[in-house]
């Protein structure tokens, strides 16, 4: 690629940088977990338009560092190979002057990147990335940055994200503040934490566009894919369906795959790139974990934000995933796992685990006002509680809180869900 190309395209983004204001966006948590002193790569993966590059420019910003800075989703560095890198260092040090921080956007566009990144670590750089593709990421990080990267999940806005990002303040809790935040929940409930979709008003247009990005830029180009309409129709009846169990021989029968290998690769395009987000079978038997697989969209937009979705506004299922959502937020880093659990007479929506210790049970339920829902979702508390072995119970309402009912010898935790998501 010609240096007057590379050249044009650095300057541009960095003028587009100059624009970016922390103050125009809201603090996440995730910043903590770039290290700036480290001398590891760090590399921030989620889905497309979750806010990475937004994260990672914030963190550099409030540091005070220089910093160089390229986006390689950028329709003028298609086609960049390897050989163009040392093209961009040159650009690099002529437009920033001399700088001890890069951090380069969606860099799993460039084939060969990480024989790049790692000689820039030696040369003492800091370097910051993100992508787009978790799996694909952390492939190439294990084969050649081994031991020198450390990965930063990132997923849509947080309800304490949201709640930031609108002006809504957390505490202290007084009537008014409550009302605020319930308000704000209402909102968060239906439309999500999609970033950009705080300030956009056509949001089935902005969902559609986004699925088929994905689709077409993160899984097909990557992986080849020859039969996209059947993988656009298979995302659809996810995203329609979830939260559900994966049953394979169904979906087989349903998008005529000739092969169980066929349907498994797509299945887990789908996760590399954030469509959707896989949760196990809780059980002491590795086999049995990784049986019926549940599954969630990264966002409850997805739901039904879609042409052709035919779903309704399904509150109790977009509460069921979000609180999905901030778990794995919570357990990510304290390398703890979630899991639901069935018995074929109840279930229990998630039991998160430390190793073989389990921590807690959640049950989520719309509502517990009517008696036989309320008996259904305390059985199945339970239950969990029982089969996994802990006293840590919770059951998570749309909007009822109460004190903390005993029953069976167990104490139950009663909120609302707002309440909890703001619950560090």
């Amino acid at each position: 690629m010609e240096y007057s190309v590379i050249e044009k395209v650095v300057l541009n983004q960095q003028e587009d940088l100059e624009e970016h204001s922390i103050d125009d966006y809201c603090y996440r948590a995730e910043e903590e977990q770039i290290n700036l002193n480290s001398n590891l790569a760090q590399v921030v993966i989620g889905m497309r338009r979750s806010g990475k590059s937004t994260l990672c420019i914030n963190r550099l910003k409030r540091a005070g560092v220089e910093f160089a800075y390229l986006n390689f989703d950028d329709e003028r560095l298609f086609g960049v190979a390897t050989d163009d890198l040392d093209t961009i260092l040159e650009a690099f040090y002529k437009i920033y002057g001399d700088f001890k921080y890069m951090l380069l956007d969606e860099i799993q566009n460039v084939e060969g990147w990480p024989l790049f990144v790692n000689r820039m670590l030696r040369k003492k750089l800091h370097v910051i990335l993100t992508g787009s593709n978790s799996k694909l990421l952390s492939g190439e990080l294990a084969t050649h940055l081994t031991g020198r990267a450390h990965q930063i999940e990132l997923y849509p806005f947080s309800f304490i994200d949201f709640c930031n990002f609108n002006k809504v303040e957390l505490s202290p809790l007084t009537t008014k503040r409550r009302g605020f935040l319930a308000a704000a929940f209402d909102k968060y409930l239906l439309q999500g934490g999609l970033p950009e979709l705080m300030n956009e008003d056509n949001v089935k247009g902005y969902i559609n566009t986004l699925t088929t990005s994905i689709i077409n830029q993160d899984i097909k180009k990557r992986f080849n894919v020859r039969y996209i309409k059947t993988l656009t129709d298979l995302t659809n009846h996810l995203l329609n369906e979830a939260p559900a169990v994966i049953v394979q021989e169904t979906l087989m029968r349903l998008f005529n795959f000739r092969s169980s290998h066929t349907l498994s690769n797509y299945l887990s395009y789908l996760q590399q790139t954030y469509l959707i987000s896989p949760l196990n079978r809780y059980s002491t038997r590795s086999r049995l974990r990784v049986r019926n697989m549940k599954y969630y969209p990264i966002d409850v937009a997805f739901m039904n934000e879609r042409e052709n979705a035919f779903a309704g506004e399904n509150l109790g299922l977009r509460l069921e995933t979000i609180v999905y959502l901030e778990l794995r937020r919570r357990t990510k880093y304290a390398m703890q796992d979630v899991y639901y659990y069935e018995n074929g007479r109840s279930e229990c929506d998630f039991v998160v685990c430390d190793g073989n210790r389990t921590l807690a049970v959640y049950q989520v339920s719309y509502s517990i006002t009517n008696p036989k829902t309320y008996n259904r979702e305390i059985r199945g508390c339970i239950n969990g509680a029982e089969a996994t072995g802990t006293e840590n119970i919770y059951l998570l309402t749309y909007n009822d809180t109460r004190e903390p009912v005993i029953h069976n010898g167990h104490k139950i935790i009663i909120m609302s869900v707002w309440e909890w998501l703001i619950k560090q």
